[in-house]
């Protein structure tokens, strides 16, 4: 049970006034479960589709460092077909189906970003479309103003940035309950939650902002760490009613023995950070249910819960939960003045991933034009299907999403 808490052509939809558009590359073989655009091209930012490790020809590497780089060549082929470069990445998730391989993966990053390496999540799932990991990632498109950001008296890592800055963003790496000198992981706890929320703490600290500055927080956690006690100390570090937009994902494991993690998103400047709610939904001490970073709008994670007094989930199937997940994401960007079509990327959370084509012929249905960059993924080994409490189903699936604001100076036009 899910806890909650690739077109190869160049495409546009002249739809509507300058949307999105699509960046594709034809020498990237899609992989036929990921139903999204290869990459998203949103003017600031390039947002791409997860990316396993698959060649061109549809083969796939042995070895596991081999792997991990055919995923990085992957993405690199597409941010080269948006007319950029690896330079100009910000931001990569990592979804291992085994954390063991951490270090492996560590070596095989540092090799290919050998200046200067951009922020990075990892966690560990049950499944990925491709196994044995897919990889995420966020590209600026100006260079000015990016910055890696290292927090004084923590050793550097050759993998990853700390944190990573750009004109108007930091991307924070996952920053796990356990010493970032020492390596150490609390028992309690407690502790360990705290510890991770004091690292993140102390990146936004690095780059000159505070916990208020955050627009979207991914809090990463294994059964170890009850959701009672992380939800209590995450909720005192942010203002009531005001804190970032969440999606809250219970992982199979995290890298080297840590239980809680968090990464997230900061907006630079602070007018330009604005928490959107429905007007018929109460302030929540953990999570917005969208924040604006300037024109990107960030949301939390929505299931098939329908919400109010009488609130849950009454859909038995995949299929049903996601017409609800749907309505209540759109009650969200309509709250914004927007819509689906400004959707740019997505991310969902499967109960059990073999169920992604139900999910998709639903999710569909509500985009006119291209759809967005997507990453699907099934964090934890199928649960329990049976009613609980003879009245409410398991969550079976879930989906964060960005969206982009049409403005009247975006370059969004055609590719040639």
């Amino acid at each position: 049970m899910i806890r909650l808490f690739r077109s190869t052509a160049l495409l546009f939809a002249a739809f509507a006034f300058l949307q999105p558009r699509v960046a594709s590359s034809q020498a990237v073989s899609p992989s036929s479960s990921v139903p999204g655009s290869p990459s998203i091209d949103a003017g600031d930012y390039l947002y791409i589709s997860a990316q396993g490790p698959h060649r061109a020809d549809g083969t796939t590497p042995t070895k596991f460092p081999e792997q991990v780089r055919q995923c990085l060549d992957n993405v690199k082929r597409l941010v080269e077909a948006a007319g950029l470069t690896m330079d100009h990445v910000v931001y990569v998730q990592v979804y291992l189906e085994d954390t063991s391989q951490y270090p492996e993966l560590n070596d095989a990053f540092a090799a290919y970003f050998p200046k200067e390496p951009p922020a990075r999540g990892v966690l560990g799932v049950a499944r990925v479309p491709e196994a044995s990991l897919q990889i995420t990632a966020v590209a600026v498109r100006d260079l000015r103003g990016k910055q890696s950001v290292s927090v004084p008296n923590w050793p550097l890592s050759k993998a990853y940035s700390a944190g990573m800055l750009t004109h108007d963003r930091l991307f924070v790496s996952t920053m796990p309950g356990r010493d970032p000198v020492s390596g150490a992981v609390p028992q309690s706890p407690i502790a360990q939650v705290d510890m991770a929320l004091d690292r993140l703490s102390a990146v936004l600290r690095a780059a000159g902002l505070s916990n208020s500055n955050m627009v979207f927080v991914n809090p990463y956690l294994t059964n170890e760490i009850p959701m009672r006690i992380m939800n209590e100390h995450y909720a005192a570090r942010f203002e009531f009613g005001n804190t970032p937009a969440r999606a809250t994902i219970e992982v199979s494991s995290l890298p080297e023995g840590a239980h809680i993690a968090y990464t997230g998103v900061a907006v630079r400047d602070l007018t330009r950070r604005k928490a959107v709610r429905p007007k018929n939904m109460t302030p929540s001490p953990t999570a917005s249910p969208c924040v604006f970073a300037g024109d990107t709008l960030y949301c939390s994670a929505k299931s098939g819960f329908i919400p109010g007094p009488n609130g849950g989930i009454y859909a038995a199937s995949t299929t049903d939960q996601t017409r609800q997940t749907m309505r209540n994401l759109l009650d969200n960007l309509e709250e914004a003045d927007m819509n689906f079509d400004q959707v740019v990327s997505t991310t969902i959370y499967f109960d059990d991933i073999s169920e992604s084509p139900q999910y998709a012929a639903v999710y569909k249905k509500y985009f006119n034009g291209p759809l967005p960059a997507q990453t699907t993924v099934q964090q934890l080994r199928p649960g329990n299907r049976k009613l609980e409490d003879d009245v409410h189903y398991p969550t079976l699936e879930q989906m964060s999403l960005i969206a982009v604001r049409n403005r009247k100076d975006s370059n969004a036009k055609p590719l040639q």
